[in-house]
């Protein structure tokens, strides 16, 4: 490998946030397919007369080539793969894709190459701009994200005694890492009790491949239970609650 080729890389990226960092540079952290989630600097992009400033908005899946720096590799040329104009130019699908965004950003680390949180990432955007079910694309991409991280709730067996969940309402354990029967709860007082529907809409998203899915509809009373045990589970794993779920919530408010 020469020289030039070691301080000088490519990468498929879809761009997560940016920070801007001085007079007119911004910081952007990136998810990419040959890297896993990286820092970039993009010098002076913020100058008007910057050719690079429009590919490098978050939501956007972009063709990168970067220097290596001695902090932050510096972005020295880029091009549009993907805009997702159709999800900027709807507030509900821009605040679905800018959660699953976030979800990803908080829950990675910078320790390299996950093709598959890479491919889950866009074809959910994807999925995201060709389905009208916007929650069906988001709670499957939820379930997998959980899955590939490492997260998998046992919505099987109780987590305490291990004998099969029965077909009544049950409790469930952030901490313990799933459901908690009737009889066990005591072991667990962060538990919180949750219907058999939504359970059982949890584990059909656990089961099924997204062709089995995408044109299921949940009825409203399991869809927002389902919905309110996700993000709380997450916000437990996360340790804060995210940002994006306050705007979905706000922008679904019928005073807006």
């Amino acid at each position: 490998m020469s020289n030039r080729e070691a301080r000088t890389f490519s990468a498929t990226a879809v761009v997560l946030r940016h920070l801007d960092y001085g007079e007119t540079d911004r910081i952007l952290t990136l998810f990419t397919l040959e890297h896993g989630k990286i820092k970039a600097i993009a010098k002076g992009v913020r100058r008007i007369q910057s050719r690079k400033a429009g590919h490098l908005e978050p939501l956007t899946q972009v063709r990168l080539f970067l220097a290596r720096g001695r902090d932050l590799a510096v972005i020295t040329q880029v091009d549009t793969l993907t805009p997702w104009l159709k999800l900027k130019d709807n507030l509900q699908l821009m605040g679905s894709a800018v959660y699953m965004l976030e979800l990803l950003e908080r829950f990675t680390l910078e320790e390299g190459a996950n093709r598959d949180l890479y491919l889950l990432l866009v074809d959910s955007l994807n999925r995201l701009q060709e389905n009208p079910n916007t929650t069906t694309v988001v709670h499957y991409y939820e379930v997998r994200l959980l899955d590939l991280l490492g997260f998998r709730p046992n919505l099987k067996t109780c987590v305490v005694c291990s004998t099969e969940i029965k077909p009544e309402d049950q409790y469930f354990s952030a901490q313990g890492g799933g459901v908690v029967c009737p009889r066990c709860v005591h072991n667990h007082p962060d538990a919180w009790k949750v219907s058999m529907p939504a359970l059982k809409y949890f584990r059909h998203f656990q089961r099924s491949k997204y062709s089995q899915v995408k044109g299921f509809l949940i009825p409203e009373p399991a869809e927002k239970e389902l919905a309110a045990l996700i993000e709380r589970y997450m916000t437990v794993l996360l340790e804060r609650s995210l940002k994006s779920t306050q705007f979905l919530r706000d922008i679904a408010s019928p005073e807006n």
